[in-house]
């Protein structure tokens, strides 16, 4: 028996991206919407507003609050963020001493080396690129990451602005990588190329075992996700 909470009624006809002083907001037949907190939902370009307008347009009856990925991030971006920083550079730091594309398979040398073809590139891009040089390792065990570069992800998190820094959290959860959300914010990789580059292990499992419906249900909703990621970031300029 499942305990679903009722969507709310759509109450608006159309929502709206208009200008406000310092940015762009969302209107829904000609009122503001307001985050959870009650401030002002004030976006930093006209593309973003657009699309979260796009958002709030494409509900049906009932609205689906945990489908509209764009309109939570930032709620999050406005609400959370600027109090949570040094938090969130903490967090990014603690995806970096466990990153996906350090851990490489032990147990199969072809799914090592298609891991490795994909993953060790994007390795170097991190250390060339930003000072963030991770070690690889066989198997799940973790392996101390460089105290240097630790300190160069959480410098590279705080020098991001609140929306960006959101989109890149957001990131290291879908992707279970620093690495990747990192290269996806600096624009190296597309969000849905990294979502596909971060399921090579689940996606060789699946050739050789077979998917089961809801396995492949989890990663449509995630694929998603990845969606409404790239599109906040291109939204964002």
């Amino acid at each position: 028996m499942t305990d679903e909470t009722p969507k709310p009624k759509r109450f608006y006809e159309t929502a709206k991206a208009v200008q406000m002083p310092g940015g762009w907001t969302v209107e829904l037949d000609g009122r503001s919407i307001k985050t959870p907190a009650r401030a002002a939902l004030s976006l930093p370009t006209e593309k973003l507003a657009k699309a979260i307008a796009a958002e709030w347009n494409a509900q049906d009856e009932h609205i689906d609050l945990a489908a509209m990925h764009l309109t939570r991030l930032a709620n999050v971006a406005i609400d959370r963020v600027p109090e949570t920083r040094y938090e969130m550079a903490d967090e990014l730091a603690r995806y970096c001493e466990t990153d996906l594309v350090c851990h490489i398979a032990e147990d199969s040398e072809e799914l090592a080396e298609l891991e490795e073809a994909h993953w060790a590139p994007l390795r170097t891009w991190a250390g060339q690129a930003l000072d963030v040089i991770l070690v690889p390792v066989e198997g799940i065990i973790a392996s101390p990451q460089p105290d240097a570069s630790l300190e160069a992800a959480r410098t590279y998190a705080l020098g991001l602005d609140d929306f960006a820094l959101t989109g890149l959290l957001y990131g290291c959860g879908l992707f279970g990588s620093a690495v990747l959300a990192m290269a996806v914010v600096e624009g190296e990789l597309t969000a849905t190329d990294a979502f596909e580059v971060a399921r090579i292990d689940e996606a060789w499992q699946a050739q050789q075992w077979g998917e089961d419906d809801e396995a492949k249900a989890v990663t449509a909703l995630r694929r998603v996700e990845a969606r409404a990621l790239e599109t906040w970031l291109v939204g964002l300029g």
